[in-house]
C-alpha cells in the first residue's frame, strides 16, 4: 500500500534541484507568513534531517552495510 503525501510531489520534478529549491523557499515563506519564527523552522529542519538519517541508517542496516 502506497502512502499519500500531504503535499503532492511529482517524482519527475523531485529530481530537478531547482524544483527542490523552489519547494524549500515556498515552504519557508509559508511558515514565516503563518507566524513561525526562525528557531521554529530550524527545529523543523533538524527533525527532517533526523528522520532522513534514521531512514538511511535503517536501510543500510537491512542491506547489511
Amino acid at each position: 500500500m502506497t502512502e499519500r503525501m500531504a503535499i503532492p510531489f511529482d517524482q519527475t520534478r523531485a529530481r530537478d534541484p531547482r524544483a527542490l529549491s523552489i519547494l524549500a523557499k515556498t515552504i519557508y515563506k509559508e511558515l514565516r507568513a503563518n507566524g513561525y519564527e526562525e528557531r521554529d523552522i530550524l527545529m523543523l529542519a533538524g527533525e527532517l534531517l533526523g528522520a532522513v538519517t534514521s531512514e538511511v541508517k535503517a536501510s543500510r542496516s537491512s542491506k547489511g552495510d
